[in-house]
């Protein structure tokens, strides 16, 4: 149920509610967009339309620890108590410093039975973006290249302001999809000015995300592709990761992808700020060009897949 609620309930997390009644789902709800209904005021709203005679008897599970606080809807914990819900299961508690903790201790108070930590680690794994901003006060950072067989990112010299494709149509596609699970895309301004990218996600249906531009000598010419009406597109005017992650930190943006060149992909690996890596491997020799990234020995290949003739490796990194 809290998939359901991915990407749009963002930067809040996506979470999933169910009321259980002998054994048998009366009521199900998840997160609306950002700014809308949580997952158990939707829950809770269904089995009051259909079946209120039977709440105070059901359990409520939900995937994430209740809200205990006013934000942009009320406290979750208290419509819960209010609607004589005597027993709660709780994914995990919520990382979040204004429920923390609070929501469980509120329901506790009111005399409900609460038991917590059921798939903790399912539920962490759903909401990784939420969790690592909330926990490392940073984006959750995802590292994305396409490689040559003979392991080069780009070619060293190019006639046109263009990408040079060494992956398929699908593999871009799904590069798209991608983009638009993330709240922002990260490019030095190398990048920007070699490919002209867009930056969006033309190819698949979703929002496009903030575009983060690396640039230290603010000279890039607005009638450039990232500059459109497209997307909303952030300057940053430094190239250590640590600062970037600051930066996005306080502007509230909890996931990047970062799609720039070998140089801005690499500093991230280095300095250990990343982390996912999801690298493509096309079918074309370049023969010469710029090496693509390295990554460091701390990592977790965890899945490889074919798209036609095209293979994607996902890495988790293992050392954070």
């Amino acid at each position: 149920m809290a998939k359901n609620g991915f990407p749009e309930a963002m930067p809040n997390p996506s979470v999933g509610a169910l009321l259980v009644y002998n054994n048998r789902i009366i009521a199900e709800g998840f997160t609306s967009a950002y700014g809308g209904a949580h997952a158990e005021v939707n829950c809770i709203a269904f089995a009051k339309a259909n079946t209120p005679e039977l709440i105070t008897e059901s359990t409520l599970y939900v995937t994430l620890e209740p809200c205990s606080h006013f934000g942009k809807t009320p406290p979750c914990a208290n419509l819960i108590i209010d609607s004589g819900i005597k027993r709660v299961v709780i994914g995990t508690i919520d990382p979040f410093a204004k429920v923390a903790g609070n929501g469980i201790k509120k329901l506790i108070e009111a005399g409900v039975d609460v038991t917590v930590g059921v798939l903790e680690k399912e539920c962490h794994e759903l909401n990784k973006r939420f969790f690592t901003f909330h926990k490392k006060k940073r984006p959750y950072i995802i590292l994305k290249w396409a490689a040559s067989q003979d392991g080069f990112i780009a070619p060293k010299q190019r006639e046109k302001q263009k990408p040079v494709w060494i992956t398929n149509p699908y593999s871009r596609q799904l590069v798209h999809k991608w983009r638009s699970e993330e709240q922002s895309i990260l490019v030095g301004a190398n990048t920007v000015l070699a490919d002209n990218p867009s930056l969006t996600t033309r190819d698949w249906e979703g929002a496009s995300p903030h575009r983060i531009v690396l640039d230290t000598q603010g000279n890039l010419s607005k009638d450039l592709a990232v500059f459109n009406e497209e997307a909303k597109t952030m300057i940053i005017d430094s190239l250590h990761p640590s600062t970037i992650c600051d930066t996005l930190y306080t502007e509230n943006i909890q996931s990047v992808i970062i799609e720039g060149g070998t140089k801005t992909l690499q500093s991230f690996i280095d300095a250990n700020l990343w982390d996912e890596a999801r690298v493509f491997t096309g079918t074309i020799n370049l023969k010469e060009g710029i090496d693509a990234p390295k990554l460091s020995k701390h990592f977790l290949k965890t899945e490889r897949i074919g798209i036609q003739e095209d293979m994607v490796t996902y890495y988790k990194n293992s050392s954070i």
